[in-house]
Order: C-alpha cells, then structure tokens, then sequence
C-alpha cells in the first residue's frame, strides 16, 4: 500500500517538473531565439502569414508535433498536439505585425514564447497527463483570429489556455476591453453643389450629422467607454455634393455585455446621419468582437510565483489594458495572458521605437523567461488536484 503524498513530496516532484523545463529551454535556447529573431526580420500582416506560420509549423514538427488532419479554415492558421494525457492545455501562438511599423507589439516575442512553452510542456506531458494543443492563430490585431478557431470548435474540449505577450514591464491578471469595429458606408446622391444643390442627397452630411450624435452620446455611455471614429471618405471634389462616405467607428468596453449595449447606441446614432440626409446606410464589421479578457486567479498567481525563479517579481493586476482575442477564449476556458516585460527605454507598444527593441537581449530574455512562467503556470494546475478536477469539470473563474 502507497502512502500519501506529503507536501513535501508535492514539493519535489514540483521542483523536479522545474528542472526538467528549465532543461528543455535551454536546449531550445537558440531554435525559439532565432524564430523570434526570424518573425522579427520578417514582419507579415494579419491573415498574410504564411512565412511566419511556416517557420512556427516547421519548429514544431521538428520536435515530434503531429498535425491532425483536421485544421482550421484560415491558410495562416494550424493545429498541433502531443502528449494524450486527459489535462487539454492550449498554447496560442501570435505572428502578426502591424502595417508600416512591423513587430510594434511584439509578437515575434510572443510567437516565440508560446512555442518554447509547448516545447517545455511537451518534455513533461506524460509524467502529468497533459495533450498540449498549439494554435497557430492569426490576425490578433485585426480581424480576431482566436474567434475563428473557437468558433470552428477547436477549443472544444480544451480546460486552460495560455500565451504571454511582450510589454515594457511585468504584470499578470490583468483585464483587457471588449471591443468591436465597424465600417459605416453611407450613400446618396450626387449633384452640381452650386448649379442644382437640391437634387443631390450628401453623404458626408450623414457622417457629420452621425458624428455629432455620437459625441453627444458619450456622456450617456457607461463607465469606461470609449468611442473613436474617423471618416475615411467624404467625397472627391467641392463642386460635386458627396454621393458617397466611409467611416470607421471603434467602440471599447470594460465587458462583453457592456459593449453590447454601446453598439446599439451607436448603431442609432448612425442610423439617424441616414435618416437626417436621407442617405442609405450600410455598416459591415471589421472582424469579430473581441470579448474583455478574464484571467484565472491560480493559473496567474501559479504564474507569478514561479517567476521569482527567473528572479522577476511579478505584480498582480486587475485594471483593464488595450484589447486582444485571447478574451473570447478566456470566456470560454481558465486562460492566462501575462505581461512580460523588457527594457525599452520608454517606448511603448504600437511604435516603432518598441519595435525596435524586439530582438533585443532583454526580448530574448522575455521569451524564455515567459515561457517558463507559462509552462510551471500548468504544472501548477495539473499536480493539484482540486484544480485539476476543477478545470476539467468547466472551470469557474478564480
């Protein structure tokens, strides 16, 4: 007869799964930093990454990955698995850039530590009992490339969810905005402006009188709100009354159900620019909703203490930042997407000047301490086994 583990004996197995990842990611040092470096050099913008994806395809089938036949729709984005363990945890892989400015959000960085986590995680999968999913998913910063892959049933099954993302300084648990975008065509007729004004129906009318009603309404919008818009077409010349204009309307809130009401809103103030100029309107969204982002309370706190081992002190935050698809998955399974943070002497993401610093030896760093925290982030809920249990019954938020 076996007697029980001790918390002793939970501790070395712990300490004994850390050098075992420790171990892999040194081995893997130079493959996932010259994919990092290799995405970097090789900017690609959401939905076109097909050499980013290919090199990410080609590092994991070199480390034993299989690829099931079944594979998401997108060309850019892929499916792979090892292990056959009953703990599903998914790594999500970003490789997307941003047009004109490339990696300005780091997602060489992020590629490449979602890439050693599955390497690390691989090493370890049958001692714990894990199937580790890699998803390839594309167009973070545009279209939502997560919500095609949920909404094709690849996370069906899965019971936790990880990728880090890179940043100028540490931080886990944090929230992130609902978000939704949409393109708002008004059409009407055109005319002689001075010879025979009174035949034409103008369509940048539309877009000013909609314009104007959304920036009466903000004052009724809920708490943290933000509306942006910015017309991308209002007519070709001053002497011809617009038979056509684009806007581009973003709307941000602290939650899903939040947004939902925004839209709405914002839906009417659009609709009445139609109807005072008596234009048609057509809205199209760009992508999908992106939900707020809900990180787990153990798998970030797992998280953060394991990176006291990489010698980072790690805060754990709860205000909202930015927005990102990683949110709809987290409503759907236990998911962390931490910060990790890198010398950028004061430039922040979606610049050039944070581009820069991709490849840097603070980013190098980042991808390999990121992906120790990420992979211990599992272990920890695989070798509890009251979070075990709880993530494999449908996990409720911590």
């Amino acid at each position: 007869m076996n007697p029980p583990r001790t918390q002793h004996d939970a501790g070395t197995r712990t300490q004994v799964l850390a050098s075992t990842i420790t171990r892999t990611l040194e081995r893997e040092r130079s493959t996932v930093l010259e994919l990092s470096h290799c995405l970097h050099a090789d900017p690609e913008l959401g939905g076109n990454e097909h050499r980013s994806a290919a090199r990410v395809r080609t590092v994991l089938a070199e480390a034993g990955f299989d690829f099931p036949d079944h594979q998401p729709g997108s060309p850019t984005a892929f499916h792979a698995t090892t292990g056959g363990g009953d703990l599903v945890v998914a790594v999500c892989v970003e490789y997307d850039a941003l047009p004109g400015i490339g990696h300005a959000c780091g997602h060489n960085v992020n590629g490449a530590m979602a890439v050693a986590a599955a390497l690390a995680l691989a090493d370890v999968a049958d001692q714990l009992g894990l199937t580790v999913a890699v998803f390839g998913t594309p167009a973070e910063e545009t279209t939502g490339g997560k919500v095609d892959l949920i909404n094709e049933g690849f996370f069906s099954g899965v019971h936790l969810a990880l990728m880090g993302h890179a940043a100028d300084t540490d931080g886990v648990g944090s929230a992130s905005l609902a978000l939704g975008c949409w393109d708002a065509y008004f059409s009407g007729v055109p005319a002689h402006a001075a010879m025979n004004p009174a035949a034409g129906v103008n369509a940048l009318d539309a877009v000013v009188v909609a314009q104007t009603a959304i920036g009466l309404a903000r004052q009724q919008l809920p708490a943290g709100a933000i509306v942006s818009l910015v017309v991308l077409e209002g007519g070709t010349a001053v002497n011809i009354i617009p038979a056509r204009a684009h806007a581009r309307v973003e709307m941000r809130a602290p939650t899903a159900e939040t947004l939902e009401l925004i839209q709405t809103k914002i839906r009417a103030c659009l609709e009445a620019g139609a109807l005072a100029s008596g234009a048609t309107l057509e809205i199209e969204p760009q992508g999908h909703d992106f939900a707020d982002l809900r990180q787990d309370r153990f798998l970030a706190e797992s998280y953060a203490a394991a990176m006291t081992d990489r010698g980072r002190d790690v805060p754990l935050l709860d205000a909202p930042a930015a927005s990102t698809d990683m949110g709809n998955v987290s409503h759907l399974v236990a998911a962390i997407h931490p910060l990790v943070g890198y010398e950028t002497h004061g430039a922040t993401p979606h610049t050039a000047e944070f581009a820069s610093f991709g490849t840097s030896e603070g980013a190098d760093r980042a991808v390999l301490d990121g992906a120790y925290g990420l992979a211990m982030a599992a272990v920890a809920a695989a070798t509890d086994p009251k979070q075990r249990a709880r993530l494999q019954a449908g996990f409720t938020l911590r």
